[in-house]
Parts: C-alpha cells; sequence; structure tokens
C-alpha cells in the first residue's frame, strides 16, 4: 500500500508569520537607522565639543596674558603718577619760596606726559585764582598712556573671558547631546533582543523621541 503523504502548509502562512517577518524587518530597520544616525551625530557632537574645548582654553589663556599685562601697565601708571606728583609738590614749594631758578628745574624735570596738564593748570593762575583746579594731576589734560593701556587690556581681559566662559557652556551642551545620542544606540541596539512586538516597538519610541530631542538641541548650538 503506497505511504501517504501528508502536506503541511508553511507555519508562516499558518501562523500570520509572513505579516509578522515584515513588521520585524520594519522594526529592524529603523533600529539599524537610529544607530547610524545616532552614531554619526555622537561623532559630531564630540569634535565640536572636542574644538570648544580649545577655544575655551585660548580664550582663558588670552585672558590670564592681558590682565597680567594690564597689572603691569597699572602698576607702571601708579609709579608715574608718583613720581609726577613729587615733582610737582617739590616744584610748589620751590616757587612758593621764591626760588625760580631751581622752579624752572623742576619744570625741565616733567615728564611729556604730565606737561599739557601742567601748562593748563598754570593757565587758570592756580596761585591767585581759588577757583582753579587744585592739581594738574585732576586737569583732564593729564593722562597717563600705561593707565590707558592697562584699562583696555582690562576690556580686553574681560572679553575674551567671557568668551571662554561661553565657550565652556557651549563644550557642556555638545557633550551632554553626545550622552542623549549614545542614549539612543543604547535602546535602539537593545530592541534587537527581544521578540515582543510591543517592548521592541516602545524601545524603539523611546530611542527616537530621544533622537529627536538631541536633533532639536543640537540644532541650537552654535559650530566652528
Amino acid at each position: 500500500m503506497p505511504e501517504q503523504v501528508h502536506v503541511h502548509p508553511p507555519q508562516e502562512l499558518e501562523e500570520g508569520g509572513e505579516t509578522t517577518s515584515r513588521s520585524e524587518r520594519v522594526l529592524e530597520f529603523g533600529a539599524a537607522l537610529l544607530l547610524a544616525a545616532a552614531t554619526i551625530l555622537v561623532a559630531w557632537s564630540g569634535y565640536q565639543a572636542a574644538k570648544w574645548s580649545g577655544v575655551q582654553s585660548r580664550r582663558y589663556t588670552q585672558a590670564n596674558t592681558a590682565r597680567s599685562l594690564a597689572n603691569r601697565a597699572e602698576t607702571m601708571a601708579s609709579q608715574e603718577r608718583l613720581q609726577d606728583l613729587l615733582n610737582f609738590n617739590r616744584w610748589l614749594e620751590v616757587t612758593t619760596d621764591g626760588n625760580q631758578q631751581l622752579a624752572d628745574l623742576y619744570v625741565r624735570r616733567f615728564r611729556p606726559e604730565f606737561r599739557p596738564a601742567f601748562e593748563a593748570w598754570i593757565a587758570q593762575d592756580p596761585l591767585h585764582n581759588k577757583q582753579a583746579v587744585p592739581s594738574p594731576l585732576l586737569m583732564k589734560q593729564y593722562r597717563l598712556a600705561d593707565q590707558v593701556k592697562s584699562d583696555h587690556l582690562e576690556v580686553v581681559a574681560d572679553l575674551r573671558f567671557g568668551q571662554g566662559k561661553d565657550a565652556t557652556e557651549n563644550t557642556d551642551d555638545y557633550v551632554f547631546t553626545t550622552v542623549f545620542f549614545a542614549a539612543v544606540m543604547f535602546f535602539a541596539g537593545m530592541s534587537l533582543r527581544f521578540r515582543w512586538s510591543a517592548l521592541r516597538i516602545g524601545i524603539l519610541v523611546l530611542a527616537a523621541l530621544l533622537f529627536i530631542y538631541g536633533i532639536v538641541r543640537l540644532a541650537t548650538l552654535p559650530t566652528l
């Protein structure tokens, strides 16, 4: 008696396997896409964080250098101001005593920066005019180049420090986005390990939301 052959339909057709297989492929494709995009953006964020870190170091170094030079110029200006004050007081003393020859000697020893203020002060006839400015050092013509230099360097130092602080914040922001994209890679990769479709979809949705949030943050950050 011939052996009977029983033909069974493929399991995929019996259990709707074709549909399941297609959905699995879609989920795997979505996970792979998220993994690839997140990997690229992790590399980009790390690159930008490294560049902003370099800017931060340079700006802080420039700020420290400018502040050091400003302090040096300030010290020089203080010494020059003290020298002008001493010479002026000595001139005033000998002038009051009537020693014109010695007074002329002190005038010749005045620093070039002090002369315009002294001459403007003398023009007020301060020895007889009670409304005159008390000292040439208080005249608007009295300007010390080192003091101006110090003030300028202080402005530069503040500017460079502010730029360094901004660069630090940009570095931190890029590192923060790197963490988000790393989380996307983790969840997208983990979704491939589960068979339960609902759980896989939930994990991929979470990964997608993190990815979108990271993209939004990344779009707001400056680039170099």
